[in-house]
């Protein structure tokens, strides 16, 4: 099926007589006939349902979605974005290990790669995901455990050669992870590209209506777990009964070890309502992104022309990005965010963020609703100046999340905002 069916019609299938919309389960919990049955399923915990945990029917219909949508073998649905990230990286990465990853990420992904995971032992090291590929290679060491980028890096706007990282994970027996939030499977197909595992924030174009926070880990099913590198998935796992992941869940034992390790400790899984929510949001994805692509295009080109208050504009479908044919290469469409450079400084930037009438002020992006941020005044306002290009940030950087209004609309909101700062 084409992406516009699979978004309405995968992941369930009703059969006579069973409601046409997939149900919500909300339920905690399943029962069984005896303790035999109960043994059974601790047995082989794909058998059957255990508990909503890691583990429900409506949020398993939408999985099943995600990972048709994607190409992939499986899929994991957690409770955040943050969270598929973490998990992702924790299923692969143990204390003294470390991964590489770009570092034009999402500033919480950057946070709790050095942060939080630096806590318990685990090491990022960041490269340049546009140098050569030779100067990448030699950023992993013996422990590095994996490869990490965004496809559409948030908020640079950069493009991710998905292509050129497979090449170097894979020469380095490692797997290569691809957050594809901005661009959803409708605009790209990471795994399609090399890459091993996809991880979305759910919260922002899949959902597309800020209505629930939500996360999604796809496996594709084509990395070798078994090359040495990974002892957890070839060693018995004697927290479920020795099991082994890659002898007994061959097709996608990535996602199957992340739930019945981390998911099962953690429980970072979403309720069935917000899944239910998810998944009548999907159906219409594959439109709204058409309508995000068209009205960024043309926002980004009016704003290209304000060279009066406007250093730079940062959006990949315009042919003065850098990144414009690797854009065309790997993208369907450029998405919906556009990053612009305020001459100015932070008070300009201010200026025009709180000028906007229509475009809402929000610490959100990927919204039906044009939304705006500053980062210099706002998220980073603490960090000097001279520090914000550390973090990918100017003092006149401000983030546009075009939405789904008219877009004459949208660019006279704009213009009357950059009057005030003229």
């Amino acid at each position: 099926m084409h992406d516009e069916t699979k978004l309405i019609h995968s992941g369930y299938k009703p059969g006579n007589k069973d409601p046409r919309q997939v149900p919500i389960i909300q339920s905690t919990t399943y029962t069984f006939d005896s303790s035999d049955d109960i043994a059974a399923v601790f047995d082989e915990p794909t058998h059957a349902l255990i508990y909503s945990r890691f583990a429900n029917p409506t949020v398993m219909a939408v999985e099943e979605k995600m990972a048709d949508l994607e190409g992939g073998a499986a899929a994991m649905a957690t409770s955040s974005g943050q969270a598929a990230t973490a998990l992702t990286i924790m299923n692969l990465c143990s204390a003294g290990d470390s991964f590489v990853a770009s570092s034009e990420i999402y500033g919480g992904s950057s946070n709790l790669f050095s942060t939080t995971l630096k806590r318990f032992g685990i090491e990022v090291i960041y490269v340049d995901q546009d140098a050569p590929e030779e100067e990448i290679a030699a950023a992993f060491k013996p422990n590095t455990k994996a490869l990490f980028g965004e496809i559409l890096a948030n908020p640079a706007m950069s493009v991710l050669d998905v292509e050129k990282f497979a090449r170097i994970a894979h020469a380095q027996g490692v797997p290569l992870i691809v957050d594809n939030t901005f661009a959803t499977p409708v605009l790209c197909k990471p795994i399609e590209l090399g890459a091993d595992i996809v991880v979305h924030s759910t919260s922002k174009y899949l959902d597309g209506h800020a209505i629930q926070v939500g996360g999604m880990i796809i496996d594709s099913g084509k990395f070798d777990y078994t090359n040495g590198k990974f002892p957890g998935f070839t060693e018995p796992d004697e927290s479920y009964h020795g099991v082994v992941y890659t002898r007994d869940y061959a097709v996608a034992p990535f996602v199957i070890k992340a739930r019945m390790q981390l998911q099962r400790d953690f429980g970072a899984y979403p309720a069935a309502h917000s899944a239910f929510m998810l998944s009548n949001s999907l159906e219409s994805l594959d439109v709204r992104m058409q309508r995000h692509c068209e009205n960024a295009q043309k926002v980004a080109e009016y704003l290209a022309t304000r060279t009066d208050v406007i250093s730079e504009v940062r959006y990949p479908g315009l042919e003065s990005s850098p990144y414009y044919e690797l854009a065309r290469k790997q993208l369907k469409g450029n998405s919906g965010v556009v990053t612009i450079d305020i001459k100015g400084g932070r008070e300009a930037g201010t200026k025009f963020m709180d000028a906007l009438k229509l475009v809402t002020r929000q610490v959100h992006v990927a919204d039906a609703r044009s939304c705006v941020l500053h980062p210099a005044s706002t998220t980073h306002r603490q960090v000097p100046d001279e520090q914000l290009p550390s973090v990918g940030i100017t003092p006149g950087l401000v983030r546009l999340s075009i939405g789904l209004e008219n877009v004459e609309d949208l660019i006279e909101d704009i213009e009357q905002a950059l009057a005030a700062i003229e």
